[in-house]
Formats: C-alpha cells, sequence, structure tokens
C-alpha cells in the first residue's frame, strides 16, 4: 500500500481561455497526480508583479502516493503538456497556467529545488483568500497558525473578485466504486490488475484462493473425476470469502476491489460438469448468488486465447501447462452468455490482448481511464 499525502496546491492563469486552462489542469492533475479532494471557487485579480492581463486563480486540496520531488516534477510536466514555456529571466510573465505547492502534509522543505510551505503564499491574497476557501483551520507549518488567521494578517491590499463559474471536480475511483470485480479468462491478467489498483488507489484487496484449493491439481489431471468436487469446494469458499470481506469493510481503505465475482463459479461450472451434476450444482449456486452484494463495477478483461497461453505458460504454474485453446474458448464463451444476459450489472469489457499493463506503465493508465470515465 503506497502512502496518500494531503497536499495543497495553488493554480493560476492569464491567457487564452482561463476558465478552461483551470479545469484541464484540475483533469491531468485528478488522472497523473491523485485525487482532487476540494476546489475552491475562482477568484479574479490584477497581474502580480508585472503589466499583464488579470489572472483566474484558485486552490486545490489532493491526495497522492507522490513524494514532493517526484510531485513538483510531476506538476511541471502538465505545465509543460498545457503549452506553458518557461524561461530563465526570473521575471514574472502571462502564462496559460502556473502550479505551485503551497503545503505538502506539515512538511517544511527547504532546499535549491523546492521550498514547502511556498514562501510567498503568505504575501499573496491571490493564494491566502481561495485557500482560505477550502481549507480554513490548516496549520501553516511554520507560522504555527491557522490560514484564516494567516490572511487576517496579510498585507496585500490588492483587489480579488470571485467569479460565478463553477469548476467540476473529477470524482476519484474511491467515491465512485465501493466494490470492483475484476474477471477474465485464465491468465487474462485480473490478479495483476487488481494488486495494481489496490495498491495505488488503498483499495481492500481481495483475491481467490485458488492455491490453497487441493482438488484443483488433481482437475487438471482427470477432469472427470474430480470436476463437481472441485466446483463446490470453490463455490463454497468464494462464498464464504466474499461474504467475509465484504461485511468487514476495512475503515481505513478506500474501496474493496477483487479479482474474481461468484458468477465465476457457474461458468465453469458450466463447462466442466455433466448435466445432471450442473443441475444439482445450480440449485445450490442460485440459493448463494442471492445472498452476495452485487459489485458496483464489474470489468471483464478480454484477452485472445493465444495470449492466454502464452502468459499461462510464463507463470508457469505445472498444473496448468497443459490447459487446451479449447477449454478457453469455452470459459471465454461461458463469460459472453453471462455479460449479454445480465441487465442490472454495471459491465465494463476491456480489451488488453494488445496491452502490457504490467510493465508499461501508458498502458496501465488507458485501462485506469476506462475505468474512472465508465
Amino acid at each position: 500500500m503506497k502512502i496518500q499525502h494531503n497536499t495543497y496546491l495553488s493554480l493560476g492563469t492569464n491567457q487564452g481561455n482561463k476558465f478552461e486552462n483551470l479545469q484541464n489542469a484540475i483533469n491531468l492533475i485528478a488522472g497523473k497526480i491523485g485525487a482532487v479532494q476540494k476546489i475552491s471557487s475562482i477568484y479574479k485579480t490584477p497581474a502580480w508583479g508585472f503589466d499583464g492581463d488579470d489572472f483566474y486563480n484558485i486552490c486545490i486540496q489532493v491526495s497522492t502516493n507522490q513524494n514532493p520531488g517526484n510531485l513538483i516534477t510531476s506538476l511541471l510536466q502538465i505545465e509543460k503538456d498545457l503549452g506553458r514555456q518557461r524561461n530563465n529571466s526570473g521575471e514574472y510573465q502571462n502564462r496559460n497556467i502556473d502550479i505551485d505547492i503551497l503545503l505538502f502534509d506539515d512538511e517544511i522543505i527547504l532546499s535549491k529545488e523546492l521550498i514547502i510551505p511556498h514562501s510567498k503564499m503568505l504575501n499573496r491574497k491571490f493564494v491566502m483568500v481561495p485557500l482560505a476557501e477550502i481549507a480554513p483551520n490548516t496549520i501553516h507549518p511554520i507560522e504555527k497558525k491557522q490560514i484564516t488567521v494567516c490572511l487576517q494578517n496579510i498585507d496585500d491590499a490588492s483587489e480579488i473578485e470571485k467569479i460565478e463559474e463553477k469548476l467540476i471536480r473529477p470524482i476519484p475511483l474511491s467515491e465512485k466504486y465501493n466494490y470492483i470485480a475484476i474477471e477474465g479468462n485464465i491468465g487474462a491478467g485480473k490478479t495483476s490488475l487488481a494488486k495494481m489498483m489496490a495498491n495505488e488507489f488503498n483499495g481492500k484487496l481481495v483475491l481467490e484462493r485458488f492455491a490453497d484449493n487441493p482438488f484443483l491439481p488433481k482437475f487438471y489431471e482427470d477432469k472427470e473425476r474430480y470436476a463437481f468436487p472441485l466446483e463446490m469446494s470453490f463455490l463454497a469458499d468464494r462464498y464464504q470469502q466474499l461474504s467475509d470481506d465484504l461485511a468487514q469493510f476495512d475503515l481505513f481503505k478506500n474501496f474493496i476491489i477483487s479479482d474474481y465475482y461468484i458468477f465465476k463459479s457457474l461458468i465453469f461450472a458450466q463447462v466442466t460438469l455433466s448435466k445432471d451434476e450442473l443441475f444439482l450444482y445450480k440449485k445450490m449456486f442460485h440459493l448463494i448468488y442471492k445472498e452476495i452484494t452485487k459489485p458496483d463495477l464489474y470489468i471483464y478483461l478480454y484477452q485472445n486465447t493465444d495470449r492466454l497461453l502464452e502468459n499461462i505458460k510464463k507463470r508457469g504454474r505445472s498444473y496448468e501447462q497443459n490447459i487446451e485453446k479449447s477449454y478457453l474458448t469455452k470459459i471465454h464463451d461461458g463469460y459472453v452468455s453471462f455479460i449479454n444476459t445480465q441487465k442490472d450489472l454495471n459491465l465494463l469489457i476491456i480489451d488488453v490482448s494488445e496491452v502490457d499493463f504490467v510493465n508499461n506503465k501508458k498502458d496501465y493508465n488507458f485501462i485506469i481511464d476506462k475505468i474512472k470515465y465508465n
């Protein structure tokens, strides 16, 4: 689990479509830095220290797992992505976007590269007014006073005007969903994605306990003999695990994310069981299914069969090495049938056949964006 830090940022712009500049910056911060918790009103102020157009200024509160050094690097890149061109003159200038770190937890950092708290924040009304709006009781770590008290003591007499237009706060995953289930065929990468997301977004991770099932290796050796005890044991274990974990929500985690959903049991049973066994199994399954909490989002990772076989071979579980294409095709067809019959489940299908989200950050971000904007 990555440690989450609380930081306050100041954003300003006086070029082009100023409202759009701020919204674009907020969206990029939410995508690349962390969850945007609060956004102040927009405040219109005169240019500070030079003759230029009026600025639109805001402050935002962000929860991030980045340390201060990585944070400033990321913010400078966002400025660059939005078209800002810095010069080394040291003089104030017009800009389409400016992003400064004001506070980072209660840390005090004095270095060549970075000063936190921001050295000029206590002298600038265009910073302190929006900051006091969203963090009135936050303590300035050097002054040891609340932000509202610091604002009262400010010397800046410049005019400041609140703008009525409101910026939109991107909703973070932890607020959008309480329970996400990631599904897919054998070797699709569902466990890897669940682990990565739980780590990044501070989610409670629920992983299928396949390694503890004594029938699984036997099943791959003799499917006909061990299919029924395997599927019944999986069903019982999945039911117990999901019931326990979903009932005991962890107050220190943002949401629950699992690498399976209980319906998986029926999909595999339809492939592995005989007609009579399946009839008996379905009776038990539907009794259990009614009692299980449904996920807020059900993600199905599609991976073509050749890639599945590559992944299975790569992870090296001995009992999986003889899995045939036809078996994987039947499993996929079972998922498709399930997906096509679900009307009340929030479904998201992501084709991961041509991406490597485990080793490629860009591919991982592509998947996260799909989930965020679903």
